[in-house]
């Protein structure tokens, strides 16, 4: 008999009520949504779908523009699928006129090419045309869900069986596989939207086709390990190559086991994690360690003043977390899920919403910045950018932000079988389908600022409700209706077996204390170093907090409680640490004697996504250890 997987519980099904995302969803529809609109408009993205660009004009069409245009499309729907808004459907709708109007007759959608180089389609490899599919497919869906409407569904349909005679049936095209994965998670969502086999099956060409095409290895200038190519995707142990082409295709292998049932393809996906959150992942959830490739490098080397660290990369890695435990019901894909949603994917936009972090470092220096901006072009070392900005030359990352907090509800429950899981917290409500009938549940939390979770029963019925307890969480206690439950631990799951009555009260209430961490000595930069957190929450120093210190000399002891404070940022309310530590009296000399007495002062933290809010200033994340 097969395995039963775990069936997803999505944000159709949920709602977001209050709290900490339901501040952030209402910011991204106030502002986020239409500033990202407004920049795409600026720059030329969306009059590139009227494909009448000539050469002189300005805005040349870039070739994944369109994928920039359907993730903005499928943010908004997320909006749409909440509250209906005539003016947004009708842009959107305007978007999609366009793309129908210059659609080619056999399919083929995709504005650089039909407008730049028509007779180029096809033939260059990284060049992301099925990348931008892909997008323009979630993107569908979405909006199919979200409104009803199918005319972007309908467009998409006959873009893929264009791709799909292409590239599975003829192999008319000059490459096998994507340079740029996206495609293969989209097929597996159309595949589960529409039940169309042939979305599947093209999936699965492309995800095992991957590393054995000699088409895709002689392709001029092509990187294989860069683009997860240097080997067939079930021989891989290690992440290698770009961080987010190679966690799109783990998560289109992790839907392949899930669906396919296929055993084989989850141990390699859970390999693949291993490797990543044991040897080559920041402790903020950020991956990819440089820029050259945008990529991972080798085990232990996480440098922090130069850690490339994409924004895009830690959605990537929530998103295949999210997949990992629809296989396996393990507290540690829920655990690295948040760490990179509430730390290096929040540190990618601004706290008022319209500025932007492409790359996100863990240490800053304003000087070591300003002299390197000095020098010559060519001169340069590469270091991540100290103030957010509006738009990017390659701004996949605003609209993928724009889609990831509309569609956050994606990550609170699973089921299996008459097994709710709860995975991430946070205030929300909706009705989830169990094996024994329907259950409605609400949710109520200050999550992630504070540790407790409270699940209201609004139906009657009898399942089984299993709570994610966080691993930085070291004490716990879980009653039902005020009373100790009773509950079985597994794999960091605490997990409720009842006959649940109208009004029930589920709650867990987890030890938020101050946290301090060492990294593996095998971290260079970090070596000797401690890193302090509170929750799921990184914390970071910045100068302009802590103006009379060094913040790089400055030692803290790890026993220490510290104290829990609040303040005021961009009209939001964000906690704050404040630590004792010790820092040397500043010399002018370059040399000197070990042994002077260290001088006690207080440190200042603000969470690590807050950072470079208020002006450009120092920042550090791991300290010296007293």
């Amino acid at each position: 008999m097969k395995k039963k997987k775990d069936r997803r519980v999505t944000c159709q099904a949920l709602d977001i009520t209050g709290g900490f995302w339901k501040e952030k969803q209402q910011l991204f529809r106030r502002v986020t949504l239409d500033a990202v609109y407004d920049r795409f408009e600026e720059t030329g993205r969306f009059d590139a779908l009227n494909c009448s660009w000539k050469e002189g004009m300005p805005n040349k069409p870039h070739i994944f523009w369109d994928s920039d245009v359907a993730k903005w499309i499928e943010g908004a729907a997320y909006f749409l699928l909440k509250q209906r808004d005539e003016e947004l459907e009708a842009r959107v709708d305007e978007l999609i006129d366009r793309m129908e109007k210059h659609q080619w007759e056999d399919g083929y959608l995709n504005s650089y090419f039909t407008t730049v180089e028509p007779e180029e389609r096809f033939q260059r490899r990284t060049d992301h045309e099925l990348y931008c599919a892909g997008h323009l497919a979630e993107a569908a869906v979405a909006y199919a869900q979200a409104t009803g409407k199918r005319k972007l569904l309908e467009i998409v349909e006959k873009y893929m069986a264009l791709i799909d005679r292409v590239f599975r049936q003829e192999h008319s095209a000059a490459f096998d596989t994507p340079g740029h994965e996206e495609i293969e998670l989209a097929l597996y969502r159309l595949y589960e939207y529409t039940g169309k086999e042939c979305y599947r099956r093209l999936a699965e060409y492309f995800v095992d086709t991957r590393g054995t095409s000699s088409r895709d290895e002689t392709y001029r200038h092509a990187d294989q390990e860069n683009m997860q190519s240097h080997l067939p995707v079930r021989q891989q142990k290690t992440a290698e190559g770009h961080c987010v082409r190679a966690l799109y295709l783990y998560s289109a292998m992790a839907d392949q086991a899930r669906i396919d049932h296929d055993g084989e393809m989850e141990q390699v996906c859970k390999t693949l994690f291993e490797n990543i959150t044991k040897k080559r992942m920041y402790i903020t959830g950020g991956i990819g360690s440089t820029h050259r490739g945008e990529s991972f490098t080798f085990d232990y080397d996480l440098p922090e003043y130069t850690a490339y660290n994409e924004t895009c990369a830690s959605i990537a890695l929530a998103m295949f977390c999210r997949r990992m435990w629809l296989l396996e019901a393990d507290g540690k894909y829920a655990d690295c899920a948040e760490r990179a949603i509430y730390n290096t994917v929040l540190s990618g936009v601004s706290l008022s919403g319209d500025r932007f972090f492409y790359e996100n470092p863990l240490a800053a220096d304003p000087a070591r910045n300003a002299f390197n901006a000095s020098r010559a072009k060519g001169l340069q070392e590469h270091l991540p950018i100290l103030s957010r900005v509006k738009v990017f030359d390659c701004s996949c990352c605003p609209p993928n932000l724009l889609r990831f907090v509309g569609s956050i509800a994606d990550y609170m429950y699973s089921v299996s079988g008459n097994t709710i899981y709860a995975h991430c917290y946070m205030e929300a409500e909706g009705e989830i389908e169990v094996s024994g009938g329907r259950m409605r549940l609400k949710q109520e939390t200050g999550y992630p600022y504070d540790g407790r979770i409270r699940i209201l029963t609004e139906t009657e019925g009898a399942c089984e409700i299993a709570l994610h307890l966080p691993s930085w969480s070291e004490q716990w206690k879980l009653t039902v209706n005020g009373k100790e439950a009773e509950a079985v631990l597994r794999k960091g799951y605490l997990y409720v077996q009842r006959e649940w009555k109208c009004g029930d009260c589920l709650e867990l209430e987890l030890d938020m204390g101050i946290r301090f961490w060492e990294s593996n000595p095998r971290v260079i930069d970090t070596c000797g170093r401690i890193a302090v957190t509170r929750g799921p929450l990184v914390f970071c120093a910045e100068g302009i907090d802590n103006a009379d210190l060094l913040l790089r000399d400055v030692r803290i002891k790890p026993e220490q409680k510290g104290e829990i404070g609040s303040r005021q940022m961009e009209g939001t309310t964000l906690p704050v640490l404040e630590l004792d530590g010790e820092v040397r009296e500043q010399e002018e000399e370059l040399y000197i004697k070990p042994g002077k007495p260290l001088r006690r002062v207080k440190l200042h933290l603000i969470p690590y996504f807050a950072w470079a809010n208020r002006q450009v200033t120092s920042m550090n994340t791991w300290f010296l250890e007293e």
